[in-house]
This record gives C-alpha cells, structure tokens and sequence, in this order.
C-alpha cells in the first residue's frame, strides 16, 4: 500500500511538473511519515472499605443519692421561708431546692464504648496512556535544481 501510495504521489507531482514547464526533478525523492504522541488519563474507580471505631455515649456518675436530695430539699426550703416568710414558700423551696440536686448530681454524657462500623468510599485514580499516531508525510524532491517538499495526508 505504501508503494503504491508513494507511486501515485510521485506521478502527480512529475505530472504536474512537466505540464507547467519544462522543468526536471532531479535527484533523490524522500518519503517521510510524521507520527504524532496521544496522551489519555484512564480513570480507574474502586471502592476503599475500611473499619471504623464508632463511639457510644452514655451517662456516667450514677445519679443523686437521697442524702442529695435532702440536702437540697432543706436549703432550699430555708431560702423559700426566708424569703416569703410563709411555710407555703418553705414547701415551695424544697421541692425546687431537691429537683435542683437531682438534677445536678445526674452524672455526665461519656463515652462508654466503641462499635465497630465499615465505611466505603469511591476513589477514582488516573493512569497515563501515551499512543504514537500518523499524523502527515512529506515527499521531498528537486525540481529545476531547487529543493520542494509537498505535505499531504495518505488517509
């Protein structure tokens, strides 16, 4: 093919050369070919899987005992009949003063353990692919004592 190929480009070009004047082609006649590079990234996805520690939180530090709750019943019931003068006021004060213990005293939010868990996520790496394609040829020649080079595609 590139024979034949290289055989037509030659007869056009003496073709034309000897039915614009009277010019020769003298010398040798080169046939080059120019290859061009063609670099793709491939994407290559996958999914990483790996196991994570997830905590658990839970209260820690038991709660108000009832000593607690006295405590606060009693000074909360002296601040209320201090205040109001009233026993009405001293009942008032208590249940709030043990309610303010109990709460107080309910321990703190820790973490009290670890599950284990898997978690996946997608990657997505590139590889680099690199191809040497045709591009164009040349033909070389002289015609008339000067040098001529033509470019044209064989595709």
């Amino acid at each position: 093919m590139k024979k034949i190929l290289m055989g037509t480009v030659l007869t056009t070009v003496l073709l034309a050369a000897t039915t614009a004047s009277a010019e020769q082609i003298t010398g040798d006649v080169y046939y080059q070919d120019v290859y061009r590079t063609i670099t793709k990234q491939i994407p290559n996805t996958q999914n990483i899987c790996q196991t994570v520690d997830i905590p658990i939180y839970g209260r820690v530090g038991g709660g108000a005992s009832a000593g607690d709750v006295l405590g606060g019943m009693i000074i909360g019931g002296l601040i209320g009949k201090g205040i109001t003068g009233k026993d009405n006021g001293a009942a008032a004060g208590a249940v709030i003063g043990g309610m303010y213990n109990a709460d107080k005293n309910q321990g703190s939010q820790q973490v009290i353990g670890y599950r284990q868990q898997q978690q996946c996520n997608r990657q997505t790496t590139y590889t680099t692919e690199s191809n040497e394609v045709y591009s164009h040829s040349y033909v070389t020649f002289y015609l008339d004592g000067r040098q001529q080079r033509v470019k044209f595609n064989r595709y």
